[in-house]
């Protein structure tokens, strides 16, 4: 098969919701020639998907380490070798700053910190050329709030933040191993994770200010931008890629502004 990926072997984790990023990105690396293992907590989903797709599946529990490094071994054993690794995993919290409880700390905590490390651990072990790999790329999907504000989004932004310095730990200590890391930062993108969001009458309008480009994004913005990252077109690491249409040249718009546009569409309504 041709394609800009084809040859490699890619894990997607993230991928278990139905028309969600990952499956997107997922979709996107087989059209382009990849063998494809994606992963998740939902086995249901993960089976349909990939009955559709011609893929491999396995679920995967981001939060326990066990489950990631047996991820690992799978992907391996099926695939012969992991070229490229993609986390798709996220939690979008919006809660204001004071409220957010310790147990929402050390969920979010654990699946965009301490699971992304796990995971980017295991992915360096099967990659490296020191440990019979042979090399390859990691991919994290970040955020443009880890640069740019948003209300009542603090530990979604920091641990996003956190895991983008990881990413280029990673780029600066295993390069010689051949393994490039980046990260990629969507601004508001239309998924399935923003449903409700969107359903809200002006809420979505209220961003559209900040893009220069005049629209969020889609998942399939993200998916190109993923491509390339993947491929051996790419001489970059260690970055952050803001696939955004130039969101993070201004902002996001305020609490008080996103009120007025609700406000108003309701009032339109």
């Amino acid at each position: 098969m041709t394609g800009r990926l084809a040859g490699k072997t890619a894990i997607i984790l993230g991928a278990s919701s139905a028309g969600n990023m990952g499956q997107v990105i997922a979709q996107r690396f087989i059209d382009e020639g990849a063998q494809v293992l994606v992963s998740g907590r939902k086995a249901d989903e993960l089976e349909t998907f990939a009955a559709a797709t011609g893929c491999q599946w396995a679920t995967c529990d981001l939060t326990d380490e066990a489950s990631v490094n047996a991820l690992a071994d799978t992907a391996v054993d099926k695939m012969g070798g992991i070229d490229i690794a993609v986390n798709a995993t996220g939690w979008g919290l919006l809660k204001p700053f004071l409220e957010v409880t310790r147990a929402e700390l050390d969920a979010m905590t654990a699946l965009q910190l301490v699971g992304p490390h796990q995971f980017f651990q295991a992915m360096v072990r099967k990659m490296a050329r020191s440990m019979g790999g042979r090399g390859g790329s990691i991919l994290t999907i970040s955020s443009a709030t880890a640069t740019i504000m948003l209300n009542d989004h603090a530990i979604y932004m920091g641990t996003k933040a956190g895991t983008d310095h990881i990413i280029r730990c990673i780029a600066n200590e295993f390069g010689n191993e051949g393994i490039r890391a980046n990260s990629i930062s969507p601004g508001l993108t239309d998924t399935p994770m923003n449903a409700d969001a969107k359903e809200v009458p002006g809420l979505f309008e209220a961003f559209r200010a900040g893009y220069p480009l005049g629209r969020w994004g889609t998942s399939e913005d993200i998916a190109a931008a993923a491509v390339f990252l993947a491929s051996d077109e790419c001489f970059m690491t260690g970055e952050n890629l803001q696939v955004n249409g130039g969101l993070t040249l201004r902002r996001n718009p305020t609490r008080d502004e996103i009120n007025a546009s609700v406000a108003k569409a309701m009032g339109a309504n």
